[in-house]
């Protein structure tokens, strides 16, 4: 159970917390998700859907590929 005022399917922005985990689920990072969410709101499926559109590989494959781990 969610407590009262707290949306699962939003990214609130000004809890460090919450905003970390998100972007670690989303595979973005920080500045990546602020813009997003400037572009189409704090909806985590929105974010997503952008995020997915706006790059043909995750980060995690990128750093793959430049030889990280």
């Amino acid at each position: 159970m969610t407590q009262p005022g707290v949306h699962p399917d939003r990214i609130a922005i000004n809890d460090p917390a919450a905003f970390a985990e998100w972007t670690r689920k989303l595979d973005t990072t920080e500045d990546q998700l602020r813009d997003a969410i400037a572009k189409v709101g704090d909806k985590a499926a929105d974010i997503e859907m952008h995020l997915k559109g706006t790059r043909s590989t995750t980060n995690a494959e990128r750093v793959h590929d430049l030889g990280g781990s």
